[in-house]
């Protein structure tokens, strides 16, 4: 582990003991991943990506609002909870408002249907097929119980990765394509190579979930090895084939719904968006009075030229 992955580990920490605290006992378990968990330079804008799971989403809300750590409504944010799971907010102490955790907000039973065999969408799981930390839990029932759907959303990969599998891959191939396609079924700002970056950071851990997944396949007769490589026994069914492309556009479709919320959930959302669209652009990005001051109406073209002319490369790679 080096010097910057176990600092962003302990600020994380002292983040996740935090938001337990203002949460009133409602925090079951903080997953830490990305930039702070891979080392990959985050700067000190950088937001940590939380993953938080919690009994009850009014209850944690309240708790949020009584301890003086959300503006906002209690009664929308428990609404918005039920709309395209998971609400996504920040969280930030009082003392330092600069380190800012980005918080997917989400119960058991939404993180079992997204991580179970018939997903909505890739918000969730596109996320943690990657590699995660625990960096606060409950007790050992509740690790126990986010390991498990976590190994049972990385066993069923090769079920939704069957159509993109047009080649025989390895390891290292299955999990490089595994965020081509993830990525692909949302809208980022980042640059057109981010997943490969992405991947490399994490390689070790893609090697050792994936490995096990394609010796699995080969035992049970789904994939042979062709010189080191697995290729499928046989292709999907048109039929197959046509509902997981079909799955990853109203993924997309329900990303680009979902960015909306996070306009409701997320405060201080406009800036964050900005500093990390800075971030991978390498361009300094100044919004008009009507930009800031009416971002939901006056924002699109910007955001949408910015979008289209993303750079092929990641500028802080």
């Amino acid at each position: 582990m080096t010097d910057g992955v176990a600092l962003g580990l302990a600020s994380a920490r002292e983040l996740a003991e935090g938001l337990v605290q203002a949460g009133g006992g409602q925090v079951r378990c903080v997953l830490l991943y990305g930039s702070h968990l891979h080392g990959t330079k985050p700067n000190r804008y950088s937001a940590y990506d939380f993953i938080v799971l919690v009994d009850d989403y009014r209850a944690f809300y309240s708790a949020l609002k009584n301890s003086g750590h959300m503006r906002g409504s209690v009664r929308l944010m428990s609404t918005m909870a039920y709309i395209l799971p998971p609400n996504v907010i920040a969280y930030s102490p009082v003392e330092d408002t600069d380190k800012v955790a980005k918080c997917h907000v989400v119960t058991r039973n939404h993180l079992g249907r997204a991580l179970g065999p018939r997903p909505k969408d890739h918000y969730l799981l596109g996320r943690m097929v990657q590699r995660m930390a625990f960096i606060w839990v409950a007790s050992d029932e509740d690790r126990q119980w986010v390991e498990t759907v976590m190994t049972g959303a990385i066993d069923r990969v090769l079920t939704w990765m069957a159509p993109y599998l047009t080649e025989p891959v390895d390891a290292d191939g299955l999990g490089r394509r595994i965020l081509e396609v993830c990525y692909q079924g949302e809208f980022r700002p980042e640059a057109t190579d981010r997943h490969q970056h992405t991947y490399e950071a994490q390689a070790d851990h893609f090697l050792q979930v994936l490995s096990p997944v394609l010796s699995d396949a080969e035992r049970h007769g789904l994939m042979v090895v062709e010189e080191g490589r697995y290729r499928l026994t046989s292709p999907p069914s048109a039929w197959e084939a046509l509902r997981w492309r079909w799955h990853f556009m109203r993924s997309k479709l329900r990303m680009g719904i979902r960015t909306l919320k996070h306009t409701l959930t997320f405060e201080e959302w406009l800036p964050y968006i900005v500093r990390k669209a800075e971030r991978h652009s390498g361009k300094k990005i100044k919004l008009t009075w009507l930009e800031r001051r009416f971002p939901l109406l006056f924002l699109w073209p910007r955001g949408i030229t910015f979008l289209l002319s993303r750079p092929k490369k990641d500028v802080r790679q």
